[in-house]
């Protein structure tokens, strides 16, 4: 819509609004014309058009004041609002007492990084005021003193350290993305008190910290989630200095972080996503891009600057491609969450919820609901069906009484859950492997797992801002993993502090003593291992890795056959020199504060009191009640302990709760002693399985057959599924198979004579491979271009040309038996 005003009108107003529009005013410019101030107005129209929708996103709508939870949580952020404007006290170096920002030392140390950050918290803390104020119900919503106060903390800001004549210090992320994102939002939320010289020098500061420059090249920390921060910084940069190039640059900046990229930060085709060259990050950064391109999205749409780049599409495909694999009953894995699974209590802000898996998710799910405005009909419809399931599943922290997801995040969901032409849609099932972030998810009805590993691509884990201190082994093969209407709190119950982080559940480790933050910072550290991944016909998959112990002489061979009810978990060549013991997890189940959960072995209760250990001897299965079961093919001796254990979220995040908090453990490990030389191990894990169903299993000695179990081949047959999984670490001959080189095979033999024959090369080196399967095949149904030849017969013979390019990718082939 076009404005109609008058000249002298126009005139009148340039004096405020000049500077904004970009209009001249000099004596010497060209006179306006009638067409020109047409023109400025229609742009200033869309540019308040703009405002209106940023403001909307950021505070939410479609919501009713006085319903809950919002009336709670809008009484909640005034309440939080009013304590922070009390105590809101300019002077020198900060705007609050605890949050001082003047830098004695500016570089870019660990204590420079919390001055930069009490900088970026003083913005953020403007903003929840900004929010109070321009929120309904909060009780201050258009109070003149906090508007006051929150014009006098930007003012206070912007004089004393973000301004154009700054140069940054500590951590570069408060200056280009956390300090300018809060400034803005509070324009956006404020912009009607701004003077326009109070807008120039805000903007000012910003270009001064995020100049065109920082989405002139891909690289850097200007890629995939940071760059979608990076644009979004520029964007609504734009809209408030009301910048046309601004929006547009923006725009076009985000154009490389939508296609699949094949080595770095990004998504690739098999779904990973990958944040700091070398982290899976789907949880963590990978939200922040998502939730961030829905924002852009949903902000452009319609506008001069919509986003229209076809690869636009990639991103709406990751949803079930890339982020719903790791979402299961509201939460996401931690598996992909680097290193924010050490963030909790924060030491500064008491009143703050600890994040989680489930904290984590529920966002994950607002921003599918957001992005699906802009996706086509049956992607938006599809995806509300899935957000509903999660969030109708998640019993153990239902999403719409998650303290930290915002209103609007609220109001998205709350929209969703009240839809009665939503139907909620079934948690999926099926294997995915993300060859290219060492990651796997096996998600059967009743329960899912995920595997965590590590090459020389992917980081043992990471840490880096003083996060993460002791996620040393959470690469080393740790399995996790959750039941539908079960232990769906099993690693958001303060696990993290107070696990024994040398023993996660189903790693291989040495008990070597690691300092805090071993290995460096930002995922600097990498295994020298080729051979990590696997094979999977979409719903089983035979997976391996080969273990180097971070700062340890530590090797190992692991193996996981994912299969309907259970994953059978192999190791073998477990070999070490540090002089400690070592250790393989079978299970490390959080029991909770009580932890009075049973536990039987081979058909006897054990004790339930606390500290409580024995070595089981020749076990042949035990069952944990209200968990799952684990056998132990042949028997096995077993360490098993009750403790409980203390830890504090300081300990694991220097940004931490010092509170000290208590859970208790049951623990079951193989020691394999100190400096093995060939040690291995064997069990069936069995999650949600009763005893008696574990008794079952154990007693059916015929259900599983062990191939191999070496340093050389690691393999398993299930006649009765007619599986066959094979570890060819070397060339040789299991059972039936015989391989000329490393590789990983899995076969599905059907009931109606036909078998899937899934074969990779992990190691992404293997030029030529021939595989021999002892079996009479009677026709190649099917086969990707990677096979050169197929001989059939009384056996199978498969020649494969070059596989170092698939990038570890199964190839599967169909067969007639017969």
């Amino acid at each position: 819509m076009t404005t109609r005003w008058s000249r002298r009108g126009f005139l009148a107003a340039s004096s405020g609004t000049a500077l904004a529009l970009g209009v001249h005013t000099t004596a010497d410019a060209t006179p306006l014309t009638s067409t020109d101030i047409t023109e400025t107005f229609e742009a200033a129209d869309e540019f308040a058009t703009l405002r209106a929708k940023w403001r909307t996103l950021i505070l939410g709508e479609g919501f009713s004041p006085t319903a809950e939870p919002f009336k709670t949580r809008l009484t909640e952020l005034g309440t939080t609002a009013g304590q922070l404007q009390s105590t809101m006290a300019p002077t020198s170096g900060s705007l609050w007492p605890d949050l001082v920002y003047a830098d004695p030392e500016p570089d870019t140390d660990q204590e420079s990084y919390g001055y930069s950050g009490n900088l970026n918290t003083s913005y953020n803390r403007l903003n929840t005021l900004a929010q109070a104020y321009s929120q309904q119900g909060t009780g201050l919503t258009g109070d003149t003193g906090l508007r006051d106060d929150i014009l006098t903390g930007l003012d206070h800001l912007y004089s004393e350290v973000y301004n154009e004549n700054q140069a940054r210090y500590g951590n570069w992320y408060s200056w280009q993305i956390g300090a300018p994102q809060a400034l803005l939002d509070v324009c956006v939320l404020m912009y009607d008190q701004l003077s326009a010289t109070r807008i120039a020098d805000y903007l000012a500061a910003v270009d001064h910290f995020v100049p065109d420059s920082a989405v002139a090249g891909y690289s850097g920390t200007s890629t995939g989630a940071n760059r979608v921060d990076l644009c979004r910084v520029l964007a609504l940069r734009g809209v408030v200095g009301a910048s046309s190039a601004k929006i547009a640059l923006a725009r076009d900046a985000l154009s490389p972080v939508f296609p699949y990229v094949s080595g770095g930060d990004g998504l690739y085709t098999d779904g990973s996503f990958i944040q700091h060259t070398t982290v899976p990050y789907t949880g963590s950064y990978g939200s922040v891009m998502l939730g961030g391109l829905g924002m852009l999205f949903a902000l452009l749409a319609g506008s001069t600057w919509a986003v229209t780049d076809s690869n636009r599409q990639i991103v709406f495909d990751a949803v079930e491609n890339a982020w719903a694999p790791f979402l299961y009953n509201g939460l996401v894995m931690d598996g992909v969450s680097g290193r924010a699974i050490s963030r909790g209590l924060s030491a500064s802000d008491a009143k703050q919820i600890q994040q989680d898996d489930h904290l984590r998710g529920h966002p994950i799910l607002a921003s599918i609901v957001l992005l699906g405005q802009g996706a086509s009909g049956t992607e938006n419809a599809r995806w509300r069906g899935l957000v509903k399931g999660w969030m109708q599943r998640d019993y153990y922290s239902p999403p719409m009484s998650n303290p930290s997801l915002g209103l609007t995040s609220l109001a998205r969901l709350k929209g969703v859950q009240d839809d009665t032409a939503v139907s909620a849609i079934a948690e999926p099932t099926g294997h995915r492997l993300f060859t290219n972030m060492s990651r796997a998810t096996h998600r059967r009805p009743g329960w899912a797992a995920s595997i965590s590993m590590a090459d020389r691509r992917i980081t043992y884990y990471e840490t880096g801002n003083g996060e993460n201190l002791h996620g040393w082994h959470t690469g080393s093969g740790m399995l996790y993993w959750w039941g539908d209407t079960f232990c769906n709190g099993q690693y958001s119950d303060a696990f993290w502090p107070t696990v024994d982080p040398y023993r996660l559940p189903g790693i291989t480790a040495s008990r070597k003593v690691l300092a805090d933050a071993a290995g460096g910072d930002w995922g600097a550290s990498l295994p020298d291992v080729n051979w990590v991944g696997g094979a999977t016909d979409g719903q089983r998959a035979a997976i391996g890795q080969y273990l180097k112990g971070l700062q340890s002489t530590l090797l190992a061979k692991k193996a996981w056959f994912c299969l309907d009810d259970s994953i059978v978990c192999l190791g073998a060549g477990i070999k070490c020199t540090d002089g400690t013991a070592v250790e393989s997890t079978v299970e490390n189940r959080n029991l909770g504060p009580t932890g009075t959960t049973t536990f039987t072995v081979d058909g006897t209760a054990k004790p339930t009191t606390y500290p409580w250990s024995e070595t089981l001897t020749g076990t042949k299965w035990a069952h944990i009640g209200g968990h799952g079961g684990y056998v132990f093919p042949g028997g096995a001796t077993v360490k098993a302990l009750r403790e409980a254990r203390d830890g504090k979220w300081s300990d694991i995040n220097k940004g931490g709760a010092t509170t000290v908090l208590n859970r208790k453990y049951l623990t079951m490990y193989v020691d394999h002693g100190t400096d093995p030389t060939n040690a291995s191990y064997a069990c069936l894990v069995m999650p949600g399985a009763t005893a008696t169903q574990t008794q079952t299993r154990a007693a059916a000695t015929s259900w599983l057959t062990i191939l191999a179990n070496t340093d050389n081949q690691q393999g398993v047959s299930v006649p009765s599924l007619g599986f066959t999984g094979v570890n060819f670490w070397f060339g040789g001959t299991v059972g039936d198979l015989t391989a000329s080189n490393p590789c990983c095979v899995m076969i599905n033999e059907k009931s109606d004579g036909t078998a899937v024959i899934c074969v990779s090369d992990p190691m992404r080196m293997q030029t030529s491979l021939t595989l021999t399967w002892n079996k009479a095949v009677s026709s190649v149904t099917s086969k990707p271009s990677t096979v050169t030849s197929a001989t059939t017969g009384s056996s199978l013979k498969l020649t494969f040309g070059d596989l170092s390019t698939t990038a570890g990718v199964t190839q599967k082939i169909t067969v007639k038996l017969g």
